[in-house]
């Protein structure tokens, strides 16, 4: 176990800020529950946008069970009804889904028009869902109960696309003509959003009109907490019943019967510029890659709860390791002297957020590494929601960032295309290189499963050669969850956390 004075301090500091927050438990073993069984929840990644599906947001609402795609994903990742009951392919770029009979919370019901009129929205957002940034999607009501979809090109693994967190069907209220959205009262599933406290909370009651029947647990009362030490003291104070995301540094405080790790499809990854500033040459971005090895921060920073990188996809992706492809073709590395007369003093602008407690220590130590390569560097540590506009718009040079690789689709071409061809939406390192493009496009159009992942893995070994990106380490996620609770959803790819079966015992 590690300790710094600093971290005492700090949870000391917010230890106090705590109460009040939930209703009080019965003990420090882990919980007690909230009144008439509501469920308490500490979560660390305040809502950027209000819980706008269209943000980084739009995971807290299938976390929560507030609202649902025409598709949800299974264990396998594979797509599985959820407000669509079946669908067939028509042809190359048509499919047909039969709807099944809903309601939305606010009473209205649910119909094809309603789906027209999501993904519509979704379409004409501005930026885009990250899962539509490679795909071009129209929505054309047959009848009340039945919906065609059209893509302008071949895309085979549209019933994946649509189970995103992104593209969730939410009543015509939630719909602002300004372009603004909002999932309170709005969605289908078996808990509503009754009151959305700016950053701070959010109260949901069961919605006994859903489809799939009614939620065990009568309501949730969440809390966002960006500090890791703070989570983990409020479940260990009985202050809430789940913690999403548990700091390593952390975990092993924990009662062994409230600690949950979780194989999780998240890579950490140093994310370099290559659109302005020092790490447009390649020289340096190699120089930068040769300077930082995550080997050594499983252990250091991340208390064993991770894996060495191998790529951008880790050993929760089963079928990335046997179709990996070497990169090659990579710059050589600028040497010490040439680092420090190439950048000629310039300060590189390092950021992390703080909403991943290891990432800021990791960002200290790849500093060091960095400094001792030759670049001048200054560290921004923030929240992310204070951080993420500078992000999109390239003011840092680079980023110690955490992804999940396959949340956006449960398919790995979605998150290529978004971050890195020369369009996508999430493209933070700014990278513009043909190759890279094709390579993913290549991915996209395959619809033979097999091929498609080794064309994803070829795209892969075509990002790595730029060293836009160095993975650093593979997370696995611990949750903390009281012991008196039962169904928490354990989901490597971190969109699910309470459903119809979580309730206190």
């Amino acid at each position: 176990m590690r300790t710094t004075s600093r971290g005492l301090i700090a949870a000391l500091a917010l230890t106090p800020l705590l109460a009040g927050c939930f209703a009080p438990g019965d003990d420090a073993a882990g919980g007690g529950g909230g009144p008439s069984g509501r469920l308490r929840i500490a979560m660390a990644i305040p809502p950027v946008q209000a819980l706008s599906p269209y943000s980084n947001d739009a995971t807290v609402l299938s976390k929560l069970s507030v609202a649902e795609g025409l598709t949800a994903l299974d264990k396998n990742g594979t797509a599985k009804p959820a407000l669509a009951k079946s669908w067939k392919q028509d042809d190359d770029t048509t499919w047909t889904f039969e709807l099944r009979k809903a309601e939305f919370q606010d009473g209205t019901e649910f119909t094809a028009q309603s789906v027209v009129n999501a993904l519509d929205h979704a379409g004409a957002a501005k930026p885009k869902p990250r899962v539509l940034s490679d795909v071009t999607l129209t929505a054309k009501a047959e009848d009340a109960d039945t919906v065609t979809l059209t893509t302008k090109s071949p895309d085979p693994v549209l019933p994946l696309r649509l189970a995103s967190p992104a593209l969730a069907i939410l009543s015509a209220k939630a719909y602002a003509k300004d372009g603004k959205v909002s999932p309170v009262g709005t969605g289908t599933g078996p808990f509503e959003i009754t009151k959305l406290t700016g950053k701070t909370g959010a109260a949901l009651d069961r919605f006994d009109g859903y489809w799939g029947g009614k939620a065990k647990a009568p309501g949730l009362d969440v809390t966002w907490i960006p500090d890791g030490t703070a989570r983990a003291n409020a479940l260990r104070g009985g202050e809430a019943d789940i913690a999403e995301w548990i700091p390593t540094s952390q975990a092993k405080l924990l009662k062994p019967d409230t600690r949950h790790v979780v194989s999780s499809l998240r890579t950490d990854s140093l994310i370099l510029n290559t659109g302005k500033g020092v790490f447009t040459d390649p020289g340096l971005r190699a120089a930068a890659r040769e300077a930082v090895d995550g080997t050594d921060l499983v252990d250091s920073v991340f208390g064993g709860y991770a894996d060495p990188a191998q790529g951008l996809f880790g050993p929760a992706v089963p079928w990335a390791a046997e179709r990996r492809v070497p990169a090659t073709g990579r710059a050589r590395a600028a040497s010490v002297d040439q680092v420090r007369s190439e950048t000629k003093g310039t300060t590189l602008r390092l950021a992390a957020i703080t909403n991943r407690a290891e990432l800021p220590e990791a960002a200290t130590v790849l500093q060091q590494r960095l400094e001792k390569a030759g670049f001048t560097v200054k560290l921004d540590v923030r929240e992310y929601t204070q951080m993420e506009g500078d992000l999109l718009a390239g003011r840092y040079d680079a980023l110690v960032f955490s992804r999940v690789t396959l949340l956006d689709t449960g398919d790995a071409v979605a998150y290529l295309a978004s971050d890195f061809t020369s369009d996508g939406v999430y493209n933070i390192a700014r990278l513009k290189d043909a190759e890279v493009d094709k390579a993913i496009q290549a991915a996209a159009a395959e619809s033979d499963m097999k091929r498609r992942q080794e064309k994803i893995m070829k795209a892969e070994s075509e990002i790595l050669r730029t060293d836009a990106v160095v993975p650093l380490v593979h997370e696995r996620v611990v949750q903390g969850i009281a012991t008196d609770v039962e169904g928490v959803v354990l989901d490597p790819r971190e969109r699910a956390l309470v459903d119809l079966d979580t309730h206190l015992k």
